[in-house]
Order: C-alpha cells, then structure tokens, then sequence
C-alpha cells in the first residue's frame, strides 16, 4: 500500500504544480478583454474592472505628487511694495557729483531702494540716493556678509583661493567658486571653523557695528549681536552664510567694499552738504586694515559672481570695463532684501557701488546687479571713466588718520 501511495505521489505533485498554473492563466485572462478587428486582428486591453482599479490608482499617484510639491515649494507672504515715488524727498545733494547722482537715479527708477555710490581713494560719497533708507537702521546683510568671512577664514590661514572644502561625501568647492556662486554650505563650514569670536572680531574691524560716516547727520550704526545665534536658528553657520541676527547699513557696506578697492585702507564715509565743504574736503581714515595679501585671494570670487555668478545680470547693460562685487538675497518679516555691493575696475580709477532694495518678489540680489550695470552704463556713456575733468573736483587731498 504505502509503495503504491509513493508512486502517486509525483503525479499529485505534478497536478498541483498544473492547477496552480491554470489559476493564474484564468486570473490574467480574467482582467483583459479580447475584440476582433475587421482585418481578423485582436485587441487587447484591459477589462472595465481593472481599468477602473489602475485609473484609481494613477490619481491617487498624482494627488501624492502634488501634495508632494505644494508641501516642498517654497511660498512667503511679502507686505512691504517693491516700488516707491517717493524715493528723494529729503535728499541734501548740493555736494554731490552730479554725473553720479543722475546716473544713480536713472538706475533705480521707481524700485523702493537706495544707492550709494564711494570713491575708494577718499571715502566721499559722489552721491546717496534716498539718503532716509540709506542712513536708517540698516537689514540683515544676507550673503554680502560672505566677504567679511572670507576675508577672515583667509587671514586665519583657514583656506586659501584654492583650498576644497568639502560640502558633501563626494563634492567640495574652493573659495573663487564659493563666492561667485554665494554658496551656502560652504560659508556656514568657514563660520563653524571660525568661531564666533572671531567671526565678531573681523566683523568690527572691517566696521561692522559701528558708525561708517564721520559726522553724517541721522546715520544709524546697525546692529552686531554680542552672542552667537541660538543652534535651533543655525547658530554661527547661518550668521556666517545669510547674516541672521545682524543688521548692516549700505554705508557700512560701502565702507568695507571701498577697502577692498583700495588695497586695505577703511575710510570714514563723508557726505559734503555743499559746494564749501566739497571745497575744504579732507579724506579720513578710520583705520588701515591687514587686508592687502589677501584682496588678491578675493579678486577672481568677485569677479567671478559677475561674469558667470549671481551677479552676472550686471552685463545685461555694462561689459567695457571690470566690475567685482557680491550680491545677496534674504527676507525677515514679510519683507525681501536685495543686495549689490561692487566696484568698477578701471584704468582711470575705481568708483564703488552698493545698491540696496527691500520689498516683495521683484526684490532680490540679482535685480540690485542688474541696477549697478544700468548704473554703470550711464557713466560709461558719459565718459566718466576716461574725462579727467569730471574728476577733478573728486580728487582726494592728503587723508588725515582719525
């Protein structure tokens, strides 16, 4: 008996391995439906039930997916207007180079910002337009804070131009590329590295949290925290890459720029009010920084933002001659920083620029590139660069250490 059952066995095997077989047949031919077609070829589709199930299904994967994207996509409320009419009301302009001024506002047009335009050799400002914005309390610097921490991590002998730091398991970037792109990560490695002593330390050096003017009426002196940002906010790393916590003015900007313009010497800004003190203008220095070895480490950063950077947008108007500079982007309470701070390298002098605007989607670093360029622009074609005679009443007299 049990020599019989073993013979059967296989056979058994054999039928439950051909049933298993057929169920799945029937079960896929169960879910398509077969029509013949006039020439005697055969479609084959779906059945009703299944089409349903795989129609269910694929909105179900597109409602994922937007859900995916609107939770991902970045969207900010803005309630500060990205234009003005009133933009020089107030404006004391008697001292100014008035080539300068009108090219200045030229630029801006009606977009609600400022622009403050240094010569470097001197600290004079050739012109300040809507001096309210540009003497008020000042806003977070966004990435213009990059050059105060580059300038520092160099002075460190943390990097050089060419030094890779690295950013991810298999990417790393060197300091040209860093600043020409405003990178992020790469500034918030540098603050970590630093330190917050230090990072404070240059801050002050290159003017940060203090006046830029010397005896300019309603300038505020912005504001540089005494203690690092909080680590839920991201600590000295987002102080270092965004300016969270810190409040710069464009004359601060514009002093520290000049600087590096001009080979180390910080300047107080000084803004004559009238054709006298035009006349018995007398360059101020503040103090003479340990820069000048490292500007060259800086040089092709700035350079880099705008002929391939974020900065790039200066060329849509003005390519004859070099312009360095740095832009940034933020925003804090329901209002957008824009930021361009830079200066033109010339064979007959350099002229430094810091366009700054506040206000809603409009609002950000590459428009104030685009605004220095059509600035720029308006010099150029007025021979500003290359007609000694619309400089002479610029030319510094012999600075006075303060």
């Amino acid at each position: 008996m049990f020599d019989s059952m073993k013979r059967l066995l296989p056979s058994r095997l054999t039928l439950a391995i051909m049933l298993a077989m057929l169920f799945s047949i029937c079960a896929f031919a169960s879910s398509v439906a077969r029509s013949t077609k006039a020439d005697g070829s055969h479609n084959i589709s779906e059945a009703p039930r299944a089409q349903k199930r795989m129609t269910q299904l694929r909105h179900a994967r597109l409602a994922r997916r937007s859900v995916h994207h609107r939770r991902h996509r970045s969207f900010e409320r803005f309630y500060t207007s990205s234009f003005a009419s009133d933009l020089t009301e107030g404006d004391v302009t008697a001292g100014e180079d008035p080539v300068v001024r009108q090219a200045a506002l030229d630029a801006l047009g009606n977009m609600n910002g400022t622009v403050v335009a240094i010569d470097p050799t001197s600290g004079r400002v050739l012109a300040m337009v809507n001096q309210k914005l540009a003497l008020s309390g000042g806003a977070q610097p966004c990435s213009t804070i990059k050059l105060s921490v580059a300038l520092a991590a160099l002075n460190e002998h943390i990097i050089s131009r060419d030094t890779e730091v690295p950013l991810g398991r298999r990417y790393s970037m060197n300091l040209t590329a860093a600043l020409a792109h405003s990178n992020n990560a790469y500034f918030e490695s540098l603050g970590r590295r630093l330190g917050f002593e230090k990072v404070s330390y240059y801050a002050h050096q290159f003017g940060l949290g203090e006046l830029a003017g010397y005896n300019i009426d309603g300038e505020h002196v912005g504001v540089f925290p005494s203690e690092e940002l909080g680590s839920k906010l991201g600590g000295v790393g987002k102080m270092c890459s965004f300016g969270e916590s810190i409040s710069m003015t464009p004359l601060q900007l514009g002093a520290l720029v000049s600087a590096i313009a001009n080979g180390g010497t910080l300047y107080y800004l000084q803004h004559p009010q009238s054709p006298v003190e035009l006349t018995n203008f007398q360059p101020k220095i503040k103090r003479q920084l340990d820069i000048a070895p490292l500007i060259p480490e800086m040089r092709d950063g700035m350079a880099g933002a705008v002929l391939y950077g974020t900065a790039r947008s200066v060329r849509y108007s003005f390519s004859e001659e070099e312009v360095l500079g740095k832009t940034g982007t933020c925003s804090n309470n329901g209002t957008r920083y824009g930021w361009f701070a830079s200066y033109a390298n010339t064979d007959y002098g350099r002229i430094v620029t810091v366009v700054f605007l506040q206000g809603g989607r409009p609002t950000f670093g590459p428009k104030a590139a685009e605004i220095a360029g059509r600035m720029y622009r308006n010099l150029y074609d007025h021979s500003f660069f290359t007609n000694a005679s619309a400089r002479t009443d610029r030319a510094p007299a012999a600075a006075s250490a303060q």
